[in-house]
């Protein structure tokens, strides 16, 4: 990243100004809308990088800057989440690009926890899709403010009085167009006529209006042929929020962090292994939420544990540095060797406890096994590591020697057939499970919760955390035990 003394030395270096120096975004999409390309247009546009890949070739041309897992490169789609840092305008960007797929979700929401606005990215020819609505509906969940850029306008595009009034009436939002398109594909005639109405009849821009969740600016451009993108990225620098104060726990006690707080404190909201399979390595993202973060610090977990970060990085997609230095906004990776989960809050003190990343109960159940019987062993400790780094969901039955792996969809069985290949060298077999639903279970008594598991022990199961879960033949099952069992809650999200 370049710098220029003169002004670095200038700049003051505490939290709070850096912090305002920061926006941390997180781009949502339905797949195909055109996510990837946009990011690296971004990029471009920010000058980190000089060359976009050729999303539209096909084979190894195929891969971008942000997708480099082999099940992307091969499939030309984004399943796992990727940070790059970028400077642009004296502000430093640090863009979240999500997975598209909607089999990864919950990849996606954990992201989410860490961005402090979202650009959604719309096909101008298709609209508003179903997997854009449900991340829409995640970011509404975290009050994220929403930038839109209706993509592919260099291509016969539905009318943006339509795609601005599909906006508003699905997501019930104000649209506020920042400039506007000169039509699209060949109707270049209609601009003077249609600017004219939409001057008149459309809202104008209002900051306090789009930070609270109720206006979104809408940029009209072509990601692939990088018009509208600069534009996007200067909306971005003027009204963008800088990172925000964080809701937290305090020695038990509710309280709010903000950026300005002279202690470092963060979360872990995704774990990354074998990045680079050489080195077999495991990187923890932490999201840096207040003070000023410096190599070789050691923080503590809310649990009592220490680690000291000797070897913290920035990321550029695949590039990555080591980072001296970080500020409220930016995430960095901790290499760890199993010492981090996602979810875990780090501090300088320990005391602070950051909620709010939830594991979503898995929609399909599959028994696994592993081919050779001797490697049995190597398939459990494979399985914690991806269960940890939520690949998959893991649960041991209390009865029986099979692991069950839950998914919110096939493609993640997929990734975890690969990627058990690649990395550990296990070849899995995958069947079908006689449970179908999964719930977390917990009751006010640890009696009745024993004696519940006790009397269920068949179907009862332990999750990566050793949190007890009931496994479930149907969800009309788990209607059935729950109605019979009072004391007994089963939940469908448990908050890391």
């Amino acid at each position: 990243m370049s710098h220029d003394p003169a002004t670095e030395a200038a700049r003051p270096n505490t939290p709070a100004a850096q912090a305002q120096r920061r926006r941390t975004f997180a781009i949502i999409s339905h797949p195909d809308a055109g996510k990837t390309t946009l990011t690296e247009s971004l990029l471009l546009a920010g000058g980190a990088i000089h060359l976009a890949g050729a999303v539209a070739a096909r084979g190894q041309a195929r891969r971008t800057k942000s997708d480099w897992m082999k099940i992307e490169r091969e499939r030309g789609i984004s399943v796992s989440s990727s940070v790059m840092m970028f400077e642009h305008g004296g502000l430093i960007f640090n863009l979240l690009d999500t997975p598209g797929h909607e089999d990864f979700s919950e990849d996606t929401y954990r992201t989410l926890t860490a961005a402090d606005s979202a650009i959604m990215v719309l096909d101008a020819a298709k609209g508003i899709e179903p997997q854009t609505l449900k991340l829409f509906e995640v970011c509404r969940l975290r009050d994220i403010p929403i930038t839109t850029f209706i993509n592919k306008m260099d291509r016969e595009a539905l009318d943006p009085f339509a795609l601005l009034d599909e906006i508003h009436s699905k997501l019930a939002m104000d649209t506020a167009p920042m400039y506007w398109p000169a039509a699209s594909g060949q109707r270049f005639a209609e601009l003077e006529e249609t600017s004219e109405l939409a001057r008149e009849g459309l809202p104008k821009f209002d900051l306090t209006s789009f930070r609270e969740g109720h206006l979104t600016p809408v940029y009209f451009g072509s990601a692939l042929r990088r018009f509208g993108v600069l534009e996007l990225l200067e909306g971005l620098a003027t009204h963008a929020p800088a990172p925000r104060t964080q809701h937290a726990h305090i020695k038990g006690a509710d309280a709010d962090v903000s950026p300005a707080r002279d202690e470092v404190t963060g979360f872990v909201f995704k774990i990354q292994a074998n990045m680079d399979p050489k080195h077999r390595d495991r990187v923890g993202f932490f999201r840096v939420c207040s003070g000023r973060f410096r190599r070789g610090m050691t923080l503590k977990t809310a649990a009592g544990k220490s680690l000291n970060v000797h070897n913290p990085m920035m990321f550029m997609a695949q590039e990555r540095e080591i980072a001296d230095e970080a500020f409220p906004g930016d995430v960095i990776g901790i290499p760890s060797h199993g010492g981090l989960r996602v979810g875990d809050s780090l501090s300088q003190t320990g005391e602070v406890l950051f909620r709010g990343i939830p594991n979503f109960a898995p929609e399909i159940l599959k028994r696994v096994r592993v081919r050779d019987p001797l490697k049995q062993k190597h398939l459990r400790k494979a399985l914690e590591a991806l269960g940890e780094e939520g690949v998959t969901q893991v649960f041991k039955p209390v009865i029986g020697a099979d692991l069950v792996v839950g998914a919110v969809g096939e493609l993640q069985f997929d990734v975890l057939d690969e990627r058990m290949k690649a990395e550990y060298g296990l070849e899995v077999i995958f069947e079908q499970s006689p449970y179908q639903a999964a719930r977390w279970v917990s009751a006010d008594s640890r009696t009745d919760l024993d004696a519940f598991a006790e009397k269920s022990s068949s179907q009862m199961a332990e999750d990566v955390d050793g949190a007890p879960v009931f496994l479930g033949k149907s969800a009309w099952e788990i209607g059935y035990v729950q109605d019979k069992n009072p004391k007994i809650r089963f939940s469908d999200i448990k908050e890391r």
